[in-house]
């Protein structure tokens, strides 16, 4: 049997909130009148000031309940309604609001805390009662949605890549609630989700590519070895990641604006390994320029004396000049000059 999914229903229209204060207030005006109005007659025992002191009675003692039904919300913020288990709506405009006193706004993330910005229900909604000399702190579970674009800075991972080597990665992912009907009663706890999410899609990315361009690896899954790496290929990493995480939270009225990469290296137990990796590299790389260098720049040597006829030199001769200008050029120390007084023959 195919499960029925929940629309989001948007409510509030009409900001009717100051409307109905005024009328409450009003209302309990009338009320204390009734009161004060069949004091007199109630000791002369008269019925109708009997009935108008018990509805003044009646509403002055019940009126009260209807203050439940007052919602205040700010821009970028949202209440999502139940009224006895029914989902009734969601109110996202900001204004001051009047809804059935018996409606409850539902939230299951909103004592959750992750390691992000924008959080609703932070340090504000903590309040201090104070009894005698203790001061207690109460926490008031704020219910509101917030429709803003938050930061959720996921913890670093280790992970292996796809050559095995261990790597510590770590994202930002900037998100925001889109459709809060989804987000409440589609899922348990909708920050929750989007954390293990990112946690499963950022693996899932991760081991397909070499921490450094590596040959004979696949990335794409086209067949054909290409350049792709976490460290040069960071804008197609970070873009592979964030629609993984958007394929799965679409179901949790979420949407993944822009995931970023915050941290990447090697782990603590190869890293030094993999520094003198680099480094020779790096070594050989410049030994393989310098000699490339030595070489046009004997030849240019040779060139320059033939054309222009300051020394003629047999096979012998050059090939001892080619010798020392190589040793010259390539070699990491200052050359030390040798006088010949000789001859090589």
């Amino acid at each position: 049997m195919e499960e029925k999914q929940i629309e989001e229903k948007i409510l509030g229209k009409k900001q009717n909130g100051m409307g109905m204060l005024l009328l409450l207030i009003l209302s309990y005006v009338v009320a204390i009148v009734f009161i004060a109005a069949s004091a007199n007659g109630m000791e002369n025992g008269e019925t109708f000031s009997a009935i108008l002191f018990t509805i003044g009675m009646i509403w002055f003692c019940l009126g009260w309940i209807l203050a439940f039904g007052f919602k205040v919300l700010r821009p970028q913020e949202a209440l999502v309604l139940t009224l006895f288990g029914k989902y009734v709506g969601t109110i996202k405009k900001e204004g001051f609001y009047f809804v059935n006193p018996f409606c409850v706004a539902v939230n299951p993330a909103a004592k959750t805390k992750l390691n992000q910005s924008g959080d609703v229900g932070s340090d504000k909604d903590l309040s201090s009662i104070v009894i005698g000399n203790n001061a207690t702190t109460v926490n008031a579970v704020n219910r509101k949605i917030s429709l803003k674009i938050m930061t959720l800075n996921n913890n670093r991972q280790k992970v292996n890549d796809c050559l095995g080597n261990p790597v510590e990665i770590g994202i930002a992912v900037m998100w925001r609630v889109v459709d809060t009907a989804k987000a409440v009663f589609n899922v348990d706890n909708y920050k929750e989700y989007l954390s293990l999410q990112c946690d499963s899609a950022l693996r899932n990315i991760v081991r397909i590519y070499p921490y450094d361009v590596a040959p004979n690896v696949d990335t794409t899954g086209d067949g054909i070895a290409d350049e792709g790496s976490l460290r040069g290929s960071s804008e197609v990493v970070v873009n592979r990641i964030k629609d993984e995480i958007q394929s799965k939270v679409s179901n949790a009225g979420i949407e993944i604006i822009e995931a970023r990469i915050t941290y990447l290296a090697y782990a603590q137990e190869i890293a030094a390994v993999m520094l003198q990796r680099q480094q020779a590299s790096a070594i050989i790389d410049a030994r393989k320029m310098i000699v490339d260098g030595a070489v046009g720049m004997v030849e240019m040597a040779l060139e320059r004396l033939q054309q222009h006829s300051v020394v003629e030199l047999d096979e012998e001769r050059k090939a001892q000049m080619v010798a020392n200008l190589l040793v010259v050029l390539c070699g990491n120390k200052d050359a030390q000059p040798v006088v010949n007084s000789g001859t090589i023959y």
